[in-house]
């Protein structure tokens, strides 16, 4: 088996890292690439990391030349060109606008939900905002409640970019925020998760007990 090509600096608690491991999973490019974990948040950046990328983040993805991609979207994008298989992002016309739309909601909850962690969990307690902290939540339901009314179908068409956003996100909520109980405000994506939640790739990727 030929060594990986490439290197990707990842944590397994990262719901952005999430979704370029479920890709790899999908296409089947696991041996292309190399695991680099890192811990890091904003109060503890990682020298390894801010090398590679200069914002700071994960995932990045070390290309055989020594150049590095970062940013999710990017690396996802890069990625589904790199196998024989289907794209996983439309090549063209409205099919491409309508998932990476789709795929930037579930980007959104993300984002929302990360911030929420980041304010309850690293900042002092007299110094966190409520008000703020319903703000962000307000975005993560208004984002469930556009996939409950709108995508339910287009989700359950194909385990493509859209899907797969959607899918971390949700089990991101499920990772950092138990209590929330959102199958109950959506069953219809709950119905859909619980069963996109079964792929060997969503199985492989848990985010860590």
């Amino acid at each position: 088996m030929p060594s990986p090509s490439m290197t990707l600096f990842h944590s397994p608690s990262s719901p952005f890292v999430r979704k370029v491991m479920v890709l790899l999973h999908e296409t089947g490019q696991l041996d292309r690439v190399a695991l680099e974990q890192v811990q890091l948040s904003p109060t503890s950046p990682s020298e390894a990391v801010n090398a590679q990328n200069p914002a700071g983040k994960i995932p990045a993805l070390r290309l055989a030349d020594g150049s590095v991609l970062h940013d999710s979207r990017v690396i996802l994008d890069y990625l589904d060109q790199q196998h024989v298989g289907d794209p996983l992002i439309p090549l063209q016309g409205p099919a491409r606008w309508r998932r990476l739309s789709l795929a930037s909601l579930a980007d959104a909850i993300l984002d929302a939900a990360v911030l929420i962690r980041y304010e309850s969990f690293l900042r002092p307690p007299d110094k966190r905002w409520e008000l703020w902290q319903e703000g962000q939540q307000a975005k993560i339901e208004r984002a469930l409640q556009q996939f409950e009314n709108e995508a339910i179908a287009e989700l359950a068409c194909h385990f493509d970019i859209a899907a797969i956003g959607v899918a971390c996100a949700l089990g991101y909520l499920d990772f950092r925020q138990p209590e929330s109980n959102w199958r109950q405000r959506y069953p219809q994506l709950a119905d859909w998760y619980a069963e996109v939640s079964q792929r060997p790739s969503m199985q492989a990727t848990q985010p860590p007990a």
